[in-house]
């Protein structure tokens, strides 16, 4: 019998339930994937927790897997039974042995590809691609700040930019965290714990500051994300791990040298098939050729959902955390 993991209230997570329940047949336009592996991404927690409202209770939970498609819709022609995939755009349902989703959503996974690999890398790769190579076009020879380096991410990350020749300069909370981080390409590291992150930025640049800050943490690091700026620099703002931000001042953006401020996600840069097939095919590229290698820090089994969110909601993991259903 199939199994998944729902919540019929938000809140900890002790509300995440295994259940069994019968799998879909797949509309005209969907496939029904058998999962191998279920990536495990914060945003997860903001559903759980009720930040990102759902649209009814109870409700299913992830949007990112990898697996063996087991039936398609009758429209659909670029798929078969038998095919390897990936997804991680949704909708809503991944923390389950069996999944139905849009054709759409769902990509040819290439052999040299393994599926814990895919789980872990999909949600984060991807967002990584459209934060370096699409938001502000990280290019040789820049200097930038990343905030949570040493997440799955954040890992991701300080490859992506070594292997384009850029120079991150990652946060962590640890000494442990920051050897992590070099180890994977961060140019250097701040331990936001010991030192003054807006004073360390000023001494590695030389004054100059970034010209683009990449910030997933959020109500924390707001203010010090935007003294980390160039005049005319681009804060970006990816993610809410502290709180969302709130009561922003346009006014500030002003006094502190003419900012530029976005808050992009993956839905809005990878909105049609097109764009999701061109961003993944260039996570599989850096992934195939070892410019980035996917770190996976935690496996947890499929029933363990509400520990291992526990554990990533309090920094007790580095690198991507997957599921095993």
């Amino acid at each position: 019998m199939a199994k998944r993991i729902e919540f019929a209230e938000t809140g900890g997570p002790e509300v995440l339930k295994m259940h069994e329940f019968e799998p879909e047949a797949p509309g005209p336009r969907e496939v029904r994937v058998t999962n191998w592996a279920i990536g495990l991404n914060f945003i997860d927690i903001y559903v759980r927790t009720g930040l990102y409202p759902v649209n009814e209770l109870p409700s299913g939970l992830g949007t990112e897997g990898a697996g063996v498609i087991e039936a398609v819709g009758e429209e659909v022609k670029e798929f078969r039974e038998g095919d390897r995939v990936a997804y991680a755009t949704g909708p809503l349902g991944a923390y389950a042995t069996h999944h139905t989703l849009p054709a759409d959503n769902v990509v040819m996974l290439p052999d040299s590809i393994g599926f814990d690999q895919a789980a872990a890398a999909m949600l984060k790769g991807l967002t990584v691609q459209y934060l370096l190579r699409q938001v502000y076009q990280v290019k040789s020879g820049d200097t930038f700040l990343f905030h949570a380096a040493a997440g799955g991410v954040g890992l991701i990350a300080c490859q992506w930019a070594r292997s384009l020749g850029a120079r991150l300069i990652g946060t962590v909370s640890t000494p442990e965290k920051a050897e992590l981080a070099r180890k994977n390409g961060a140019w250097a590291t701040i331990n936001y714990s010991e030192e003054n992150v807006v004073e360390r930025v000023r001494e590695l640049t030389d004054g100059q500051m970034c010209p683009v800050v990449y910030d997933s943490v959020g109500r924390d690091t707001w203010e010090r994300s935007l003294d980390c700026l160039a005049p005319r620099g681009l804060m970006v703002s990816f993610g809410n791990a502290s709180g969302p931000v709130e009561g922003v001042n346009l006014a500030t953006l002003n006094k502190k040298g003419s900012l530029f401020v976005t808050r992009p996600s993956l839905a809005g840069y990878a909105d049609t098939r097109e764009r999701l097939e061109a961003i993944s095919q260039e996570l599989f590229q850096v992934i195939a050729n070892d410019s980035v290698h996917v770190n996976i820090g935690c496996r947890f089994r499929l029933d363990e959902a509400g520990e291992a969110q526990e554990n990533v909601a309090s920094r007790r993991t580095s690198g991507s955390t997957i599921l095993i259903p």
